[in-house]
């Protein structure tokens, strides 16, 4: 309530009979002011929501602090205006009294309309703090109503019956049951009603259909997607060792790697730019969450780097981080999961929620166990992302045991597969297996000046043992081929140890300890054999020794080995069979760089030791393994690789549409027809395609290899049709859909033809001798086998 000097009157009076322009200026501009607030809080009163009643109330706003609060400034706003139009006419007053001292006819009751202003202002000022009081009153009153109202309409949520919407009333049940299993519900704003059930799976996840009661408003506004950057080349890599971190010793130990190839790195850039020309490249924002260096999967491998161990891992991660970067892409990298939390939005609990935000990272590289931590935290966003996961996997995972369902139901499954993800989202060290994209890694690349030294500084009778740790000597008949090669060659080890020499390592051999890297390739630069003694399996450093004019010499395995005849096989996602330590040298590289023997024949390995001797090799080093190599094959995967646009169903049978195929003139295969139409973001390009029915028996990876190509699964949906058999000239009897990872194929006893159910499936790995499979192949640029003639 405001309260007026009882000598108000005589105080307006005063004041009204020295009015001046100025005076009443300053009195219009605080009336102006009170018209002002007033129409302010009659637009509070009247604010309302687009789609809000002409009769609804708006609670949160005249209920808040701000609607009371304008009313309140009112009030002080007159009570000031009084006390300084007080102040001012006792200063008038005083002034005046001295001009008009001897007038003698001064009179106090000379202005009556003076007293009706005043005693307006005041009745105003009574009406507006009347007001605030009953404004107060009924907004409490309004405050109860909704409370009401609000707890009515909770108790009146049901779950929809909606033919859209088939899982909600299963969903409900569940959050009744479970909703305090896990905080991050909670965190939604669950609260153990109905409507918040129905609220967060409508709203958060997408199980019921929106409420129509709610502000649609905000869960409608999908973030506006960003304009598409150009992605440019970087040369200085200062910024990434940065990122990269550090307080590991296997961050330190890829660091130094990345550092050491930086001026390979940035020539490699120059050359692609220049191959690429002006084309479009967009930048990706990327993270890298590397798994297996977290606390939380036991980060095993960095207590190891100073002891040995194996480094293989940590080679290609070094050599993903630097190709990512240089290729100009955004990048952020995590090796803890609290980091990985704190990038993805994981709301607080337990991991069953969505993320808070849509995911700011168009791809994700991590390893099978960021995998797994990934689906742990994600809730339902990873179902929803996992199309934008590359999954860095050694060994690969083949199509049999990538499917959940299938591997199940035939005994494929793993601990390492059944993820559902497109078969060429894991990406291997090596290419094993078409199936999986071949991401790979780099090795030092020489110029004309260090190979021409290195073959002027090659000692003949030098050979270097494969393997680091003491247990890789450790197995039977060792000490009879190394007999053999004492004979010819001083007999170099790189045995980590540290008090006395390890017991398993022969007394002849020279054992310098576990060597930096730049140590070991000057050893290798200068012996002349690298000698492997059956594993580590396909790992880096026979590339190394041959890239430094070494002869890498390995043994044949006779079985092959698989996850049926070896432990560390065991449990892998791949039916592969390796027939040596080291498949990749053998079959792509092959002699005069890599002699593949059988350890177990005295004559056969040592002629190979002498003839290894009577040769002469320059240091060789396959593109595909050459900064620039690898540059263009990651560039590649990420402008064309989409795995985001969901599948189309396999064509079955006689509803497919005729393939785009002729036969060969030699009849032995199927040729993309030159008036076929191409579909332009068809990736391979699909002219490439070359088609065979294999022998029976024969996987599709060996069928295509046998006519100088490589086995392309993205092929397989053109030839999943009976007039792919039929124009082959395949005698089928019979046609029928199946899901089978062998499919499409052709069963010669009984003349059926099979076509394949699931997209997932196909798969160019895989061999039965009942079948003759029908196997997509394609040409691939020189030196790289991942691309296609016309795939850059």
């Amino acid at each position: 309530m405001i309260t007026v000097n009882p000598d108000g009157k005589i105080m307006v009076r005063r004041c009204l009979v020295t009015l001046r322009p100025f005076r009443l200026f300053v009195l219009g501009i605080g009336f102006f002011s009170l018209c002002f607030l007033m129409t302010s809080l009659g637009s509070q009163f009247s604010a309302r929501r687009p789609g809000d009643s002409p009769f609804t109330i708006r609670t949160e706003v005249l209920g808040g602090p701000e609607s009371r609060g304008v009313l309140r400034k009112m009030s002080d706003l007159l009570e000031l205006m009084v006390k300084r139009m007080d102040t001012l006419a006792r200063l008038e007053n005083g002034s005046e009294l001295h001009r008009a001292a001897g007038d003698g006819h001064f009179a106090v009751d000379r202005f009556p309309p003076g007293a009706g202003l005043m005693e307006r202002i005041q009745a105003i000022a009574q009406n507006v703090s009347d007001i605030a009081v009953k404004v107060d009153q009924i907004l409490r009153h309004s405050l109860l109503l909704h409370g009401k109202v609000s707890e009515g309409r909770r108790d009146q949520c049901e779950a929809p019956s909606d033919p859209k919407f088939p899982d909600c009333s299963g969903k409900v049940e569940w959050m009744r049951a479970r909703w305090t299993s896990d905080p991050c519900y909670a965190f939604f704003g669950v609260d153990g009603t109905e409507c918040s059930f129905l609220i967060y799976l409508s709203e958060v996840e997408w199980f019921c259909p929106p409420l129509p009661w709610r502000n649609q408003t905000a869960t409608q506004m999908a973030p506006k997607p960003l304009p598409k950057v150009q992605a440019v080349f970087r040369s200085n890599l200062s910024h990434l060792l940065e990122l990269m971190g550090s307080g590991k010793e296997s961050l330190i130990f890829m660091k130094k790697r990345t550092k050491r190839l930086t001026a390979q790195w940035a020539l490699a850039a120059q050359r692609l730019a220049r191959k690429l020309g002006s084309v479009w490249r967009d930048q990706k924002q990327i993270l890298v969450h590397i798994g297996f260096l977290t606390e939380e999967s036991g980060d095993v491998f960095s207590p190891r780097v100073l002891k040995g161990g194996p480094l293989g891992e940590m080679v290609q991660w070094a050599d993903i981080l630097a190709t990512l970067y240089v290729l100009g892409h955004g990048l952020r990298i995590t090796v803890s999961l609290k980091e990985l939390q704190s990038n993805l939005g994981v709301p607080p609990g337990r991991g069953n929620c969505p993320l808070t935000m849509p995911l700011p990272f168009d791809l994700i590289y991590t390893d099978y166990h960021g995998l797994q931590q990934m689906k742990q935290h994600m809730g339902l966003s990873f179902k929803k992302y996992r199309c934008r996961i590359r999954v860095i996997d050694t060994f690969g995972t083949e199509p049999a045991y990538n499917h959940e369902e299938y591997a199940t139901l035939h005994g494929y499954r793993t601990n390492w597969g059944y993820w559902n993800l497109h078969p060429k989202q894991f990406m291997t060290m090596f290419p094993h297996t078409p199936d999986n994209s071949f991401m790979g890694f780099v090795s030092e690349e020489l110029n004309e000046t260090e190979k021409q030294l290195i073959k002027g500084g090659k000692a003949s009778n030098m050979a270097v043992v494969y393997g680091k740790e003491a247990s890789i000597w450790k197995f039977q008949g060792k000490e009879k081929f190394l007999g053999i090669l004492n004979k010819y060659m001083e007999i170099h080890g790189t045995v980590y140890y540290e008090s006395q020499r390890p017991p398993e390592v022969p007394a002849f051999v020279k054992n310098h300890g576990l060597l930096p890297q730049p140590e070991f390739q000057q050893l290798l630069r200068k012996a002349k054999l690298f000698i492997g003694f059956g594993f580590p399996y396909e790992g880096p450093a026979p590339l190394e020794a041959i890239a430094n004019g070494c002869v890498f010499l390995q043994s044949r395995f006779s079985p092959p080995h698989s996850s049926l005849n070896h432990e560390f096989f065991r449990g892998k996602p791949t039916s592969r069979e390796v027939f040596s330590q080291h498949p990749y040298a053998e079959n792509f590289i092959g002699k005069p760089h890599v002699w593949t023997v059988d350890y177990n024949n005295s004559e056969e390995f040592e002629a190979a030791i002498k003839a290894i001797m009577r040769t002469q090799v320059d240091p060789y080093l396959p593109y595909e393994y050459t900064c620039e190599g690898m540059l263009e094959r990651i560039h590649a995967y990420i402008q064309h690789q989409d795995f985001c646009a969901a599948p189309g169903p396999a064509p079955l049978g006689a509803r497919a549409p005729p393939s785009p195929f002729v036969l060969a003139p030699n009849a032995t295969h199927l040729e993309w027809a030159q008036n076929a139409s191409l579909d332009p973001g068809a990736w391979p390009p699909a002219h490439s395609l070359r088609a065979w029915l294999a022998t029976a028996g024969r996987a599709c990876t060996d069928a295509c290899l046998d006519h100088g190509l490589i086995c392309e699964p993205s092929f397989f949906p053109f030839l999943n049709s009976q007039d792919a058999f039929q124009k082959l000239q395949v005698p089928c009897d019979s046609t029928e859909s199946e899901m089978n990872h062998l499919y499409p194929a052709f069963a010669q006893p009984g003349r059926e033809c099979f076509l394949q159910k699931e997209p997932l499936l196909f798969s160019c790995a895989g061999a039965s001798a009942k079948y003759h499979r029908l196997c997509p192949c394609r040409d691939f640029r020189k030196g790289q086998v991942a691309l296609c003639r016309d795939c850059l």
